[in-house]
C-alpha cells in the first residue's frame, strides 16, 4: 500500500512538472524569422534603468549641480528616452 502511494505521488509530481514545461515554452510560428524578441526580462530593466539613473547623476556631478536643481535636473534626465 505505502508503495502505490508513493509511486501515485510519484506520478503527480512528474506530471505536474511536465505540464508546467510545455505551458511555458513560446510557440516558435508567432515570431518572425530573424526578429529579436520584444520581452525584456526584468533583470534587463532594472540594470538599464541603473545605468540611465548613475549616467544621469555623473551629469550632474559634472555641472557641480546642487538642491533643486540637481532634483529637476535628474528627474528631466531620467524621464528622457
Amino acid at each position: 500500500m505505502r508503495i502505490a502511494f508513493r509511486a501515485s505521488a510519484l506520478c503527480l509530481c512528474l506530471s505536474v512538472v511536465a505540464i508546467q514545461a510545455t505551458s511555458s515554452q513560446t510557440p516558435a510560428s508567432s515570431a518572425a524569422p530573424g526578429a529579436t524578441p520584444v520581452a525584456t526580462t526584468a533583470a534587463d530593466d532594472a540594470a538599464a534603468k541603473h545605468a540611465k539613473r548613475t549616467a544621469c547623476l555623473k551629469d550632474a556631478k559634472a555641472k557641480k549641480l546642487l538642491g533643486a536643481d540637481k532634483t529637476s535636473f535628474l528627474k528631466t534626465c531620467i524621464a528622457a528616452p
